[in-house]
C-alpha cells in the first residue's frame, strides 16, 4: 500500500528530481537498496539488451525467435525499465541526474556538431 501511496504523487508535472527520488524509494521499499553499482550497472546492459530486442520485434525484416516472442515485452516498457535502473544507479552513485545533465549541456552547447557525411 506504501507504494501505491509513492505512485499516487507522479503526475505529468513533476519535476526529474522527483522522479529520481520517488525511484529512491520504490527502489528501497522493493528490497533492492543495498544494490551496488556494479550489479545495477549489469541490469542496466541486460534491459537495454531487452530493449534492443523490442524493437527488433516489431521492425520489418528482422528475424526473432518466434518461441521466445512471449518474452519480448514492449518498446516503451523497456524504456522504462531503463530509466528506473538508471535513476537508480545515480541514486547509488549521489548524482542528481538533472545537474548532471544540465552540466553535460552546457558543455555540450560549447561544442561544434558536424555531421560526417561520407
Amino acid at each position: 500500500m506504501i507504494q501505491q501511496e509513492f505512485f499516487s504523487q507522479l503526475h505529468e508535472d513533476v519535476s526529474l528530481k522527483d522522479i529520481q527520488e520517488y525511484i529512491r524509494k520504490v527502489i528501497d521499499l522493493r528490497g533492492f537498496g543495498k544494490q551496488s553499482a556494479q550489479t545495477s550497472m549489469l541490469l542496466l546492459l541486460e534491459e537495454t539488451g531487452e530493449l534492443a530486442k523490442a524493437i527488433r520485434k516489431s521492425s520489418p525484416g528482422m528475424s526473432v525467435d518466434v518461441n521466445k516472442l512471449h518474452n519480448y515485452d514492449t518498446a516503451e516498457s523497456e524504456v522504462a525499465d531503463i530509466f528506473i535502473v538508471l535513476l537508480s544507479i545515480c541514486n547509488i552513485l549521489n548524482i542528481s541526474l538533472f545537474d548532471a545533465l544540465i552540466d553535460k549541456e552546457k558543455t555540450n552547447c560549447e561544442r561544434n556538431w558536424t555531421i560526417n557525411k561520407s
